[in-house]
């Protein structure tokens, strides 16, 4: 049976573009909320900036000289995996992985990586991916990067500066029409409400809870004000798990990412959680959908869905 097809105004299926620093990122930030929308016929591409050269081997059990030695062929294989678990198309943007330091000041960042290419280079990479795709919707990372990865920080500079290249008639004008890009938003999955909340639930459950020690450092009030959009995605917090286990190297299966149980989870907190920061439609606030004011309403029943 084929798979139903959310669309727009226009009839054409909804496009997700989701811009991520390293492999397994996208597994990490939003892939229930992608897991969601393409069970529902969105499009959804994933742009990774870099092959994560310079990754760590974060599970003890591939902590080998053999994986070490062959870490970019091996990431890479995990990032397909991952990406059929989620069922989302993937390009590479081709950058190196600038690595990640504790501290400051930051050493330089070795020439060719990510962080060390100016930024309008980078975002010409990603440019006509935005005009060949034509995205509904992009989502990235915060001006922090979620947190200061240099990475993840110029992941957000540079789509940002491709998001408003891509809508510019007069720059480079081969890499396709332009493309303005209705609505933009950002990853807001780290924010202190819902580690709190599952925190209490693990408590109230007799379970050891593993943000104990985050939550006592944590403002109070830490991203409250930027919560617009509220995707209810907790039926796909499976497929989230199994696409991140999918990047063995980069995850403790028996670590504190699957220390909450799935059902605690889904009762304490059943969204994957953004803000929107840029919108060329009207829509609402709070959403519960990135589509919201772009698509046609939601079908009552799967027999009502545009096949």
């Amino acid at each position: 049976m084929p798979t139903p097809q959310r669309v727009d105004d226009a009839g054409q299926p909804l496009r997700l573009l989701c811009t991520h620093a390293h492999p397994d990122d996208e597994s990490s930030k939003g892939a229930a909320t992608m897991a969601k929308y393409v069970a529902e016929g969105v499009q959804v591409l994933v742009a990774t900036m870099t092959g994560g050269e310079r990754g760590d081997v974060l599970n003890p059990k591939l902590d080998r000289p053999e994986i070490w030695a062959d870490l970019p062929r091996v990431r890479r294989q995990e990032m397909e995996r991952a990406r059929q678990i989620l069922g989302v198309e993937q390009v590479w943007l081709g950058f190196e992985d600038s690595g990640y330091f504790e501290g400051e000041p930051w050493p330089p960042t070795p020439p060719g990586t990510l962080a060390a290419t100016d930024v309008r280079e980078a975002a010409g990479c990603l440019t006509p991916i935005l005009r060949q795709f034509r995205p509904h919707v992009v989502v990235t990372y915060d001006e922090r990067g979620g947190y200061p990865h240099p990475d993840h920080i110029m992941c957000h500079r540079v789509t940002m500066a491709a998001v408003e290249l891509a809508a510019e008639a007069d720059y480079r004008p081969e890499s396709g029409p332009p493309w303005d890009t209705p609505k933009l938003y950002y990853h807001m999955g780290f924010h202190r409400a819902r580690y709190a909340r599952l925190d209490e639930l693990m408590h109230e459950h007799g379970l050891e809870s593993p943000y104990g020690d985050r939550l006592a450092d944590w403002p109070l009030n830490d991203m409250a004000d930027r919560l617009t959009t509220f995707v209810p995605c907790a039926d796909y917090f499976q497929v989230r798990d199994q696409a991140l286990l999918a990047h063995a190297t980069q995850v403790d299966p028996d670590g504190h990412w699957f220390a909450v149980p799935l059902e605690i989870q889904r009762l304490g907190w059943p969204t994957e959680d953004y803000q929107l920061v840029r919108s060329l439609v009207e829509t609402t606030i709070p959403e519960d959908d990135l589509f919201a004011g772009l698509a046609r309403p939601a079908p009552a029943s799967a027999d009502d869905w545009q096949i």
